[in-house]
């Protein structure tokens, strides 16, 4: 990735105009690599910068993708291979998280749930996902991660942003443990919001968004956490629209993978999808944006 971006690779180059032409204030990137010393990520921001859009501040702490577990966590007899990571990955970072704003973020002050164990989570479908007794005491819930990162508002308040990207609900067997595994990882959120978890719940105002990887009514998946978190009335979903409807990813069929629900007490003024103009060398997903009033 960091060769793509300091060469200048047409698809990152459109990804980059595409964002600047959106001018958000606060970015959340999925599916983006982590190295150690954020090369990757300054090289992209430079990007940013060069096509007009200054975000200065950023977080991205290393993600569970990639990070070894050192067991058989597949149960194929082979240990070190990208299914036996916490999250998939071929190397420490592969497809994780970062965000960028134009807005102080307080990362002394941010929540890092990535180190929280699967079979910690009240409710979890972990029972039949087909773990030895010793992968389901390292297991990782976050496949990538979940963060809780507050960015400091000109009003001197905070809005806290939880973000995550979820694994894909497929590539397993009838044990269906990604299917489980990205139920959860939505789940995590209602657990959160219940303050059911050994941290008090988030302080209003707050907004989910990321990768959830699954449709609430089409594709493959467990939907009932991310129907519950859409209808939970302590969020909205602005429902956005572009030139595919709702959807924000084309995998054989337009689906929606990737939501932004603000909570409840703020005021939501515009939100949308935007897809790169036809012949335009993009990623098949695509920039989801919400619009708020800042309280």
């Amino acid at each position: 990735m960091l060769a793509d971006i300091e060469t200048g690779d047409p698809q990152v180059t459109a990804a980059a105009a595409l964002i600047a032409g959106a001018r958000p204030d606060v970015l959340l990137l999925t599916g983006f690599d982590w190295d150690h010393d954020g090369r990757a990520l300054a090289a992209f921001s430079a990007a940013l910068d060069a096509a007009g859009l200054v975000l200065p501040h950023r977080y991205a702490p290393r993600p569970n993708a990639g990070v070894q577990s050192w067991l058989d966590l597949d149960g194929n007899g082979r240990m070190g291979e990208p299914r036996d990571a916490q999250g998939y990955g071929r190397f420490t970072g592969q497809g994780g998280m970062a965000l960028l704003s134009r807005l102080p973020l307080r990362t002394e002050a941010a929540r890092d749930f990535s180190a929280f164990l699967w079979a910690d989570l009240p409710g979890s479908l972990i029972d039949g996902a087909g773990l030895s007794p010793a992968a389901r005491a390292v297991q990782r819930l976050s496949s990538t991660g979940h963060w809780d990162v507050p960015v400091a508002l000109p009003s001197g308040r905070d809005l806290h942003l939880l973000a995550f990207a979820a694994t894909p609900p497929l590539f397993d067997g009838p044990e269906d443990r990604n299917g489980r595994r990205n139920r959860d990882e939505t789940a995590f959120w209602l657990r959160y919001l219940d303050g059911a978890l050994p941290v008090p719940p988030p302080l209003a105002p707050f907004a989910i968004l990321g990768d959830a990887d699954i449709d609430q009514v089409a594709g493959e998946g467990r939907r009932d956490a991310l129907v519950a978190l859409l209808a939970d009335p302590r969020l909205q979903d602005p429902r956005p629209e572009g030139a595919q409807g709702t959807a924000t990813a084309l995998y054989g069929a337009p689906l929606r993978l990737h939501y932004i629900m603000p909570s409840a007490d703020l005021r939501v003024t515009g939100a949308g999808v935007i897809w790169p103009e036809a012949g335009e060398t993009a990623p098949r997903r695509a920039l989801v944006w919400v619009d708020i009033s800042l309280p």
